[in-house]
């Protein structure tokens, strides 16, 4: 499978990812939104975004390599955060960097969006990420 990441000239630069993913495949992997918890579910990072971010992201690499991918594959992130504001952005971008080295995942990052919400299905859960992949 091919991704080709660009920002073409005109779109608003720089941001921390690109704003257009050009996939080649058939095969399309969905990974569910992942969240900061170990397998055995014990919650990682309590009340730490850039911890949830980072564990939320090696759950998303787990669940793409399960399916024979990795993130070289993915053409979208989709990042849910509860009680955004932009304040958080730097605590958010720490968990990314953190974590990016590890679990093979690009930067800038593919196309992307941060949606903030009110609530996730736990209290303590900040953070949910969903990933997009083409394979080959």
């Amino acid at each position: 499978m091919t991704v080709r990441y660009l920002t073409p000239k005109g779109m608003l630069q720089p941001v921390p990812y690109h704003h257009v993913a050009v996939g080649t495949g058939t095969k399309h992997v969905h990974v569910s939104g992942q969240i900061a918890r170990q397998a055995d579910g014990t919650a990682v990072a309590p009340g730490d975004l850039a911890g949830q971010v980072a564990q939320a992201l090696r759950n998303t690499a787990v669940g793409l390599s399960g399916a024979g991918a990795t993130f070289t594959d993915v053409v979208r992130l989709t990042f849910y955060v509860t009680r955004w504001s932009p304040e958080k952005i730097g605590d958010f971008m720490s968990g990314v960097e953190a974590v990016a080295d590890e679990i093979g995942l690009p930067l800038p990052l593919p196309p992307a969006s941060l949606i903030g919400v009110e609530y996730l299905f736990e209290p303590d859960v900040l953070v949910e990420v969903e990933a997009t992949a083409l394979l080959d």
